[in-house]
């Protein structure tokens, strides 16, 4: 078996240090940015269910037996309004 020379160890090490280091970098700013976004996805979603709520609210819109239903008489008069 032939001897390595130190200096190529070291030398090789602190290359394999550095890329893991990189790499390690780059995941963690991957996973930052997966997180922010995640985050700034679940706040629009709040908006968005809030706002359809309000919508709801205004054209009259009731939660009838736990679902989101349109009473018939409200149904026809919506569907009306369409044409």
């Amino acid at each position: 078996i032939a001897e390595t020379d130190p200096k190529t160890e070291r030398e090789l090490t602190s290359v394999v240090q550095t890329l893991l280091k990189q790499i390690q970098d780059k995941f963690q700013t991957m996973s930052d940015q997966i997180i922010w976004r995640t985050d700034d996805m679940s706040s629009c979603i709040d908006d968005l269910e809030k706002n359809i709520a309000d919508l709801m609210t205004q054209a009259g819109v009731e939660e009838l037996e736990g679902k989101n239903k349109i009473p018939a008489a409200q149904e026809v008069k919506v569907a009306n309004n369409l044409y």
